[in-house]
């Protein structure tokens, strides 16, 4: 009897274990973004991923990321079901709503700007004076400075027979001194002398002619390297941004805004790309989600980079399902708990600080 007892309770013992349900495995498009999701350590970390783990226990679901190169074909991977949902940073805007479903806004953003830190208000004129004192414009001094002693040593050449000419004394120290004064002062337009031998005055009267359209070009090229540090600087809000080149990553809404407001976009895949266009001077600013542009200036970007004006276009991120998913009920139940027992503050704030809520 009791073995029957026994072998009756190790039956429903088994079969309770093996009526558990086991865990759903999910595949989750996302993309790398900082914060929300990077690599560290060969493993994909960030606010996002923090957050869906802690969604994945609550719905008792194992997780495989599927990363995608831009918002546009995580979003396309849902479609083909390739993936079951997706979360980075992804804006809930009207357009995606009628593709996809969203869960509750899971962080409220919106976007910002980032320029070079040296276009700071206080720091216009330092940018201004690395602009003249650039490599282009040594290359310019430099170029003035040869302009002038070839000239000089024509003149010199032909002038230290002839007496009574423009030079003084006709050895070649001092007299190639007194040549080259005369030949910087042709370029300024002040000479008042003229050599007296004919092959002196030929050279001469070339020199002059060239000293005008060189000494234009070099005022263009210095005028237009200060107005180029002055559009720099002159970027604090978005009314600034029309007739700037602005740097931003393909398929974004902050793409889409910068369109519908007449500026030129130049469009990169990741925003690693723009913060390179940035600092090289290839764009006066850089356009994107405020949470990535303020994370940036405050850890790698440090001390290059600064953000300016208030967030604007406010917008919220969301958690990306195919069209009338099941989960998105399961998803939103839990994250509505997370917010509701101080869990998402808790990630908010060691990734942003503060309270995300």
């Amino acid at each position: 009897m009791k073995k029957i007892i026994a072998s009756l309770f190790l039956c429903l013992l088994t079969t309770n274990v093996f009526a558990q349900p086991r865990p759903e495995s999910l595949r989750i498009a996302t993309r790398l973004v900082k914060p929300f999701v990077f690599e560290e350590n060969g493993q994909l970390t960030g606010f996002s991923v923090e957050l869906w783990n802690e969604i994945a226990k609550q719905i008792n679901v194992k997780t495989e990321f599927v990363v995608k190169p831009t918002v546009k074909e995580l979003l396309a991977s849902i479609n083909t079901q390739e993936a079951q949902l997706g979360i980075a940073a992804i804006s809930i805007t009207a357009e995606r709503e009628l593709q996809w479903d969203f869960s509750q806004p899971m962080f409220d953003a919106g976007l910002q700007i980032l320029v070079s830190a040296q276009t700071s208000e206080s720091g216009i004129l330092a940018n201004m004076i690395a602009g003249v004192f650039s490599p282009t414009f040594w290359q310019l001094i430099g170029a003035i400075l040869l302009a002038i002693l070839i000239p000089a040593h024509i003149v010199w050449f032909f002038e230290r027979r002839p007496v009574g000419g423009l030079l003084t004394n006709k050895s070649y120290f001092p007299g190639i001194f007194e040549a080259a004064w005369w030949s910087l002062a042709s370029l300024a337009a002040q000479a008042d002398q003229m050599p007296r031998s004919a092959a002196a005055r030929v050279a001469a009267v070339f020199w002059m002619f060239t000293s005008v359209v060189f000494l234009a070009y070099f005022t263009a090229s210095v005028t237009s390297s200060l107005t180029l540090q002055q559009l720099r600087g002159d970027i604090k809000g978005p009314e600034d941004l029309p007739g700037k080149k602005v740097a931003s990553v393909k398929g974004s809404t902050s793409v889409e805004y910068l369109r519908q407001h007449n500026t030129e976009v130049i469009e990169f895949a990741k925003v690693e790309e723009a913060y390179e266009a940035l600092q090289h001077g290839d764009a006066n600013a850089v356009v994107y989600d405020a949470p990535v542009l303020l994370y940036y200036a405050s850890h790698e970007g440090k001390g290059k980079v600064q953000t300016v004006g208030a967030i604007f276009r406010k917008e919220n991120y969301g958690i990306a399902f195919p069209d009338k998913s099941p989960l998105r009920k399961r998803v939103n139940e839990v994250l509505l708990k997370l917010k509701e027992n101080g869990t998402y503050d808790q990630l908010y704030s060691k990734w942003f600080g503060g309270s995300g809520t």
